[in-house]
């Protein structure tokens, strides 16, 4: 396969954006990415596009050909992409597949999601799709409970986890007052997460992810030619991993080990030729404090079990040894479903070019992405390396 280097980012705030359509989130994210990239509009030679819910969310599907006329593109083929939280992340993959096959040269890949118009039990049904509908949504089951059961089935088996998981909002919280694109620039403090208001114990709601609005977009090319027309430095994609699992909580064989991180993983570190230990800095998939934990652990960079001691012995802080979400993840960041897998991008681009600022990790050499869908049914897995 042909090696593929990302060559442009762009993304827009986040947040409520009680003024902004689907059609200007995909603009704005769209040409800044492009002209991030300094490629001229004729060069794209296909769009992948990422969206969850939008059909739900706004009535508005064919999410494809509506960016690509958006942004000018004219007749090249398009597609979307929806795997529940981890559509931005298979996106990316397929773009990527598309270009290291010979298929393509150039290609543009993007998600959104438009969310925060609707009242919250309105969203709250259209999230829960990602579920079971029949043997869990139906039931009364939303992801707040599916993941509140993780976390009491974790305390079960190592010890409860909830000075860790306040750790981990904390910290992501500190991280995205350093990001000017962040929904929630707050600082919090351990008080206001443990006695935040109750949503499905030990949960309250400073340990769930943000409802947003947002966009965001990256341009690929093939590394080759990356370095023929990129105008800034092309970050080289080395490793992806793709896996599933069941649908439904109940019938996953654990519920403190996520098998598809693990195998998404596996795969990513072994097309890449790397360890965890290589890893630099990662951007996992926060929805909820406790699948943080989780998180570092199935990807290898604390044992199983151990997770909440690295938390909070400050290794996964801006300035420790494997810093995670330095962007504010899901948390702080936001968590605009469709574009999310392509934010998390966008960051570890970011820090491997050295431009994340007050947040910029030292040494950044390798960075890797992590994006779940539903109850860890989806999985995607990208490592990065700058070039």
């Amino acid at each position: 396969m042909r090696s593929v280097s990302v060559i442009g980012i762009g993304e827009t705030k986040f947040g409520k954006l009680a003024d902004r359509s689907l059609r200007s989130l995909l603009q704005e994210a769209g040409e800044k990415a492009i002209a991030d990239a300094g490629v001229e509009k004729t060069m794209i030679q296909a769009l992948y596009m990422a969206n969850f819910n939008a059909q739900y969310l706004c009535y508005q599907g064919h999410m494809g050909p509506l960016a690509s006329e958006v942004l000018g593109l004219g007749t090249i083929p398009t597609l979307r992409t929806e795997g529940a939280c981890a559509s931005g992340s298979l996106a990316f993959r397929q773009a990527m597949i598309g270009i290291a096959s010979g298929m393509y040269d150039v290609v543009l890949v993007g998600g959104v999601e438009k969310m925060t118009h609707r009242k919250t039990e309105e969203i709250t049904t259209g999230i829960a799709s990602a579920a079971d509908v029949e043997f869990e949504a139906n039931l009364g089951a939303t992801f707040p409970s599916l993941f509140a059961m993780i976390a009491n089935r974790y305390a079960y088996e190592y010890g409860n986890p909830r000075e860790a998981m306040t750790m981990c909002a904390v910290q992501n919280h500190e991280n995205g007052l350093l990001n000017p694109d962040a929904q929630m620039r707050k600082k919090i403090t351990a008080k206001d997460v443990e006695a935040g208001f109750p949503i499905a114990y030990p949960l309250t709601v400073y340990d769930c992810s943000l409802v947003t609005d947002g966009a965001a977009f990256v341009v690929l090319a093939a590394s080759d030619i990356a370095e023929k027309i990129s105008k800034k430095r092309a970050i080289e994609v080395i490793g992806s991993g793709h896996a599933g699992d069941t649908m439904t909580l109940a019938s996953k064989k654990s519920l403190t080990t996520l098998a598809a991180t693990v195998n998404a993983a596996k795969e990513a570190y072994a097309m890449a030729g790397v360890k965890p230990t290589d890893i630099s800095m990662a951007e996992v998939h926060d929805c909820f404090t406790i699948t943080q934990i989780l998180n570092i652990e199935d990807l290898g960079f604390a044992e199983k079990g151990k997770g909440p001691k690295a938390v909070l012995e400050g290794k996964t802080a801006l300035t420790g040894s494997i810093p995670i979400n330095t962007s504010g993840g899901l948390k702080a960041k936001g968590h605009p479903i469709g574009a999310t897998g392509i934010s998390q991008i966008y960051e570890i681009v970011t820090q491997l070019r050295g431009d994340a600022g007050e947040r910029q990790v030292k040494n950044a050499k390798i960075g890797l992405t992590h994006n779940l869908g539903g109850s860890a049914a989806t999985c995607v897995v990208n490592i990065f390396r700058g070039r």
